[in-house]
């Protein structure tokens, strides 16, 4: 199959969670389909960055938006009430250039990802599949909790415009996929049990267990730019720690990942390392005894859980994560939902080699019994094959 891949931004660097999703997607489609990519980046994109994608593509169409007009689109969302997110990635240079790029690939089937990406490809009369990624709605929502006015309001609207493009989308495309089953049953439709389950996956040659010293003793890593993220190093730090601190008071701690907020930069002292960007994050995981990911906000499938668990490092996390993951609490993953006890948990495993040793084997088996990307993206193809041979969902309501 021609598979014409839509992307809000450019799959590589691998520093957010929808660009490594996108970009094994892509790895493991050309193996057996010609791969065309269209995205848009409102940064230049490095050639090195370009190079890693070139050998599974036919053909890389990258359009860049002038920043002012991207501003402007978000302003004019928000006074037509429409979602500033789609606002921001939305053009008419980028719809354009779409439609050229369409009518030169001609392709058997559209793969979009993220509802940011609708307007785009909305008309066209190509079988279509969105990918929500996760339910992006119930992350703005979840994160309405813990902000302050005015931005509460402002992501109450952002929520509520997301819900209704949510729910749109089960009128545009032709199928639907999604991460997880919870994010698939916070998606705003009475059809959201037929959205597809496709799950990520771990690059297991790559995400190997390495032998280091443990220079550190608790590893958090993520885009520090995201709010999740950063809501996340601060309630470890904060909280968490104070207790951990009690019991062990020489337990270091490393936040690792790029472009960290001002919020996350305060939170370095003499047992906090804040990184910044790192270019291996494989050493964060083999430097640290134990991960923690204690997620009070975001949806979707936290990668760096899955990325610790194959490289055999214990994780301790909550139950809004592991609702997701689906890991058994205890025998694979430790949970925690309180300061408490998650902080119970870091101090059990750092004091305990065989709880330690048991959890990492525990969580190693579990990836890799559920989670590779082979095994996920021949779900992907067969949604396609499903499609490909159907008129669209556009084409569809024009004969009615």
């Amino acid at each position: 199959m021609k598979i014409l891949v839509v992307l809000p931004r450019f799959p590589y660097p691998l520093e957010k969670g929808d660009k490594l999703r996108a970009y094994h997607q892509i790895r493991v489609l050309s193996q057996h389909h010609e791969i065309y990519l269209f995205c848009i980046s409102h940064t230049k994109v490095a050639e090195a960055d370009r190079a890693m994608l070139e050998p599974f593509c036919k053909k890389i169409c990258i359009v860049h938006p002038c920043r002012l007009v991207s501003y402007k689109n978000v302003l004019r969302n928000y006074l037509t009430a429409k979602s500033i997110q789609i606002g921001y990635w939305d053009s008419q240079k980028a719809r354009k250039a779409y439609k050229r790029f369409e009518r030169e690939v001609a392709p058997d089937v559209i793969y979009s990802q993220m509802v940011r990406t609708m307007t785009m490809v909305a008309r066209s009369l190509v079988p279509k599949v969105m990918d929500f990624q996760d339910a992006l709605s119930k992350n703005v929502e979840r994160r309405m909790d813990h902000a302050r006015w005015p931005m509460r309001k402002l992501l109450h609207f952002e929520f509520k415009m997301l819900r209704s493009s949510e729910y749109n989308s089960f009128r545009i495309f032709d199928d639907l996929t999604i991460i997880s089953e919870p994010d698939s049953e916070a998606i705003p439709h009475l059809k959201n049990g037929e959205i597809h389950i496709i799950p990520n996956g771990v690059d297991f040659d790559y995400f190997a267990p390495q032998h280091h010293e443990k220079d550190y003793d608790i590893v958090f890593c993520g885009n520090m730019q995201y709010e999740p993220n950063v809501n996340a190093a601060r309630y470890l730090v904060e909280q968490v720690m104070p207790l951990v601190w009690k019991q062990l008071p020489n337990a270091r701690v490393m936040l690792a990942g790029a472009s960290p907020k001002p919020a996350v930069k305060k939170l370095a002292s003499n047992q906090v390392t804040v990184t910044g960007w790192v270019e291996d994050i494989r050493l964060c995981y083999a430097r640290s005894r134990v991960f923690a990911a204690p997620m009070q906000m975001g949806s979707g499938l936290q990668n760096k859980l899955l990325e610790a668990m194959a490289m055999s490092i214990p994780c301790v996390t909550t139950s809004l994560a592991n609702a997701s993951l689906c890991a058994q609490p205890d025998t694979e993953v430790l949970v925690g939902d309180d300061a408490e006890t998650f902080a119970t948990h870091l101090v059990a495993l750092l004091q305990q080699p065989e709880k330690l040793s048991a959890l990492s084997d525990g969580g190693r088996y579990f990836v890799q019994r559920h989670f590779s990307w082979e095994s996920s993206v021949h779900q992907l193809e067969e949604v396609f094959a499903s499609v490909a041979g159907k008129p669209s969902a556009v084409s569809k309501e024009k004969k009615r």
